[in-house]
């Protein structure tokens, strides 16, 4: 008999995805653990296998669609078997339609969920009735170029990453009481160690930043401020320190900002960690990163400077307790040794759930950081 294939449970309290692309259609013949679909959830695209061999009868959910773990996406069945029709409710004067059919293919239902425009608002000018791309397209301009009491206006669908970034920012600004610090660290000695080490490390393939670096230092101020490497339990309010080191990178794609997370950075050396950010960066921007990369960190760093920014207010990364925010790297006026010199100053701006500690312990662990950078030989002589 038909069978009814579920949003499977993804895992760690995800309830529903965003339906990205169909790999399958109607009629078409399915194998077992064959990929046929893909749902975005929680900032990763998942692919969904096929819980079974046979038959495409009937998809229920078109591209765009948000599926709720538990909701029936299509109906799988074997060769010959097919889709019962629910009878028509009839009354005494004859068979009543349970709902309005809206004519349009499948194309054209899913170029009408990519432009954000519902079906049921326009009026086919097709055979029968039926709903063109034509007219998709002339009911998107109309709904796009809309007017308020001002003048005009834009109306731009909140969907795909965009919308999981949304939700995930609105959870954090609720859930946490966050304050920002900020402060500066002499770089010079690490801008030198980083230039005179990145050829011989580029001829091996590995593109040296500073995040390895800055991944260490976080690592060993961490070890030192423990509850800053946490999470906070809402319902036995609990603080829930943690005994490993996932660091999340804040990584720009062009669907959105997407958290790649380096699990156990603490055992893992300078070069290590170069190349896995490397990967996981390029996994994110193509879009082919897994769930699990994207889940577990303790704390994240997030990198403006590369693109301009000096000071910020980083947003903390939910269920984090932490974010580190590190700006452009520029030349300055700076006094050392009783001298002004010309120096390499990097901007830190460091965001903190208050409930877990005091402004106090923010700045030590801040200063924490800074000592590291400014000295990078700690960052391989020190232990916690």
């Amino acid at each position: 008999m038909p069978f009814d294939f579920v949003l499977p449970d993804l895992g760690e309290g995800t309830t529903e995805g965003e339906i990205r692309k169909w790999l399958v259609k109607e009629g078409d013949p399915v194998e077992e653990h064959q990929t046929i679909l893909e749902i975005e959830t929680d900032k990763a695209v998942v692919e969904v296998p096929s819980p079974k061999k046979g038959r495409v009868l009937k998809i229920n959910k078109d591209i765009g669609d948000i599926a709720k773990v538990g909701e029936v996406l299509m109906i799988i069945a074997e060769e010959g078997e097919a889709v019962q029709e629910r009878p028509k409710s009839v009354s005494v004067v004859g068979v009543l339609p349970e709902e309005e059919e809206i004519l349009a293919t499948p194309a054209v239902r899913s170029l009408a969920k990519e432009l954000g425009v519902k079906l049921d608002t326009i009026k086919g000018s097709g055979l029968g009735g039926s709903i063109t791309r034509d007219d998709v397209v002339e009911a998107s301009e109309k709904f796009k170029k809309a007017e308020d009491q001002h003048g005009a206006v834009e109306k731009v669908p909140l969907r795909g990453l965009r919308r999981t970034i949304a939700k995930n920012l609105i959870l954090s600004q609720k859930t946490t009481a966050f304050v920002t610090g900020m402060d500066e660290a002499d770089i010079t000695d690490l801008w030198n160690l980083r230039e005179r080490e990145k050829k011989p490390i580029m001829e091996k393939g590995i593109h040296l930043t500073f995040l390895p670096f800055f991944i260490k230092a976080v690592y060993h101020a961490l070890a030192e401020h423990p509850l800053l490497n946490a999470s906070v339990d809402e319902e036995r309010e609990d603080v829930i320190v943690k005994k490993y080191y996932n660091i999340g990178i804040a990584v720009d794609t062009p669907d959105g900002l997407m958290v790649p997370v380096i699990k156990n950075s603490d055992k893992k050396t300078i070069l290590e960690l170069a190349t896995e950010i490397q990967d996981l960066s390029q996994k994110a921007r193509d879009r082919k990163i897994k769930l699990e990369e994207m889940r577990g960190s303790t704390f994240t760093i997030t990198n403006y400077g590369h693109f301009g920014g000096i000071f910020a207010t980083p947003i903390i990364n939910y269920p984090d307790v932490a974010i580190l925010g590190t700006g452009k790297i520029s030349e300055k006026p700076w006094v050392k040794d009783g001298q002004i010199v010309i120096r390499k100053i990097l901007p830190l701006s460091f965001t903190f759930d208050h409930r877990v500690t005091d402004g106090v312990d923010a700045a030590r662990f801040l200063s924490k950081i800074i000592r590291y950078l400014e000295d990078p030989a700690l960052l391989f002589i020190e232990s916690a």
